[in-house]
């Protein structure tokens, strides 16, 4: 259990708590959300105690291990993956490495025998003797292959290390588990692990994250940081969502109503206080206008860009024909012999474990790149606009502010009030569009990105992975943005949600080809389920 008491925050006059008093309990998982900036992560740090609020205070039961995902890739860098994860236990990996330094000496005296015993005994109650076993499961369950297992750290690839990362925080069953973005950069196979991994942790768990689907999945209760407060609902996103907006919408009913009920007691004042025999009903009246409260609504952190994608025109008959396409990276295949048609309405998710293959069929498509052999041939009616995983190309003139950028990709006759217009909708807001592209956050280019195809008029949209950087709001927005597109939708997310709610066709890229499936999203991960109870069921018969 952690609980946070009167805890307050501010940075200069911006309040980001005050007064927050909630408790965390054993056996719950406790999603915690807000619009960016709301100060997720930052909470998470206080409850770590890596930073000191304002006033308040943060306590945890006695005896109590807490444990935070890592945030920093190179803080391990000297060390092998083995003694990275180990070292999510700091008072294990203490004990280890004496208890090693005293079995290598030479001279190992009686002394030595006594402190032996005593750090035995404490490593089995620590459970020391199954530590390299349960190190083997998670890192088996979050994709490490064994040959990287005693490889230093600073070998690893970004993703894998991300991935070591995630292990060392669940190591050892904490007391107290803090995760602040655990799927980012995971495959879906690995974040399905996690959330069966997580379905059965019985201590505490408190996420943040923009996976809607992963805390659905996981969480018990969500703790909403909004208005300067934390609210705790119980049950998961979806059902926090439906809760908070019958709150509110309550409340503005209420307020409504309240309104209505004073306004027609003022106009009976006004009438009738001056009149002899209607005097002691007016005075009643403003007895109850007394009474009446008008409940000031709270402004919210929470913004939703406005995200519409309108085509100049609809698709003609041939949308995309791609024929024999094959292409290699730094000597190894990414595809070959790939042929696909596209056809009018589809919106395809493209999946598969190799994400550069993905990319890289998307750079084809949108013409950054050429393919080793193959062709592809977009109908004469197709406008096709690229969101691509890597925008840093898209924002090389620092100096350019966000009205001159978007201007770029408007047409020549709009003019700035329109652009404006625009950037507000997207949240940019005043002054806002007039910030320089060298200051923009990775969500606020993602922001930008999407409003360059907004403006396109594109009838084929391509996107590789654009709910990256994104919060809960502006993913919400583009997807709902996505399912109402009429035309056609090319796209790789590891969103569940985003996938399962806008594909009605998946594309599957494997080193041998690809798979095309005229299903949805969760019949595909179904179909995948069954296919690989039934390779196990065979591994086990021939093994027999």
């Amino acid at each position: 259990m952690i609980t946070a008491t009167n805890v307050a925050l501010a940075y200069g006059k911006r309040v980001i708590f005050k007064d927050v008093n909630i408790k965390f309990t054993p056996g719950n998982c406790y999603g915690l959300i807000g619009a960016n900036g709301a100060g997720k992560s930052t909470f998470l740090k206080i409850l770590a105690g890596q930073l000191e609020p304002d006033s308040g205070q943060v306590s945890k039961g006695p005896k109590q291990r807490l444990a935070m995902l890592n945030q920093d890739q190179f803080a391990f860098d000297d060390h092998s993956v083995f003694d990275t994860v180990i070292m999510g236990h700091k008072k294990l990996y203490k004990i280890m490495a004496e208890r090693e330094a005293l079995y290598a000496k030479a001279d190992f005296n009686e002394e030595d025998g006594i402190r032996s015993g005593e750090l035995e005994s404490q490593f089995g109650e620590m459970n020391g003797y199954e530590a390299e076993a349960e190190v083997a499961v998670l890192l088996k369950g979050i994709g490490i292959p064994e040959e990287l297992r005693q490889k230093k750290m600073k070998e690893l690839e970004g993703t894998e290390k991300v991935r070591v990362l995630l292990a060392q925080a669940l190591f050892g069953n904490p007391d107290i588990l803090l995760l602040d973005e655990p799927t980012n950069q995971l495959d879906l196979k690995t974040i399905n692990w996690l959330e069966e991994f997580l379905s059965r942790f019985q201590n505490t768990v408190i996420i943040v994250s923009h996976d809607r689907h992963f805390l659905n999945q996981v969480c018990t209760h969500v703790a909403d940081i909004d208005f300067g407060k934390i609210q705790t609902f119980v049950g998961n996103y979806d059902f926090w969502y439906q809760a908070s907006q019958l709150q509110f919408h309550q409340k503005e009913t209420e307020n409504k109503k309240n309104k209505a009920k004073a306004d027609e007691l003022k106009e009976f004042i006004r009438r009738f206080s001056s009149n002899a025999s209607k005097a002691k009903q007016a005075t009643s009246r403003k007895k109850l206008l007394e009474k009446l409260t008008l409940e000031e609504m709270p402004i919210s952190s929470r913004k939703y860009p406005y995200i519409v994608f309108t085509p100049e025109r609809p698709c003609g008959d041939i949308i995309l024909e791609i024929e024999g396409l094959s292409k290699d990276i730094d000597g190894v295949s990414m595809f070959k012999d790939l042929t696909l048609t596209v056809r009018k309405g589809d919106k395809i998710a493209f999946v598969g474990d190799n994400s550069l293959a993905k990319t890289t069929l998307f750079q084809i498509l949108s013409g950054e790149i050429e393919p080793d052999s193959g062709s592809y041939r977009w109908g004469v009616t197709i406008k096709n606009s690229y969101f691509p995983k890597e925008n840093s190309a898209y924002f090389k003139n620092d100096e350019m502010n966000l009205i001159g950028w978007l201007r770029q990709y408007a047409h020549p006759k709009e003019s700035e009030s329109f652009v404006r217009g625009f950037l507000g909708k997207m949240l940019f807001c005043g002054e806002e569009a007039m910030k320089k592209t060298a200051v923009l956050s990775g969500g606020e280019k993602v922001r930008c990105m999407l409003s360059k195809m907004m403006l396109s008029g594109a009838n084929a949209l391509i996107l590789d992975e654009p709910t990256n950087h994104l919060d809960l709001e502006s993913i919400t927005s583009l997807n709902n943005g996505l399912i109402s597109f009429p035309e056609v939708v090319l796209f790789a997310s590891h969103d569940h949600q985003f996938v399962s709610t806008i594909a009605n066709r998946i594309v599957e890229i494997t080193a041998d080809g690809i798979s095309d499936l005229m299903m949805d999203f969760d019949d595909y991960l179904a179909s995948k389920d069954a296919n690989s109870d039934g390779d196990h069921d065979n591994s086990d018969t021939q093994a027999a």
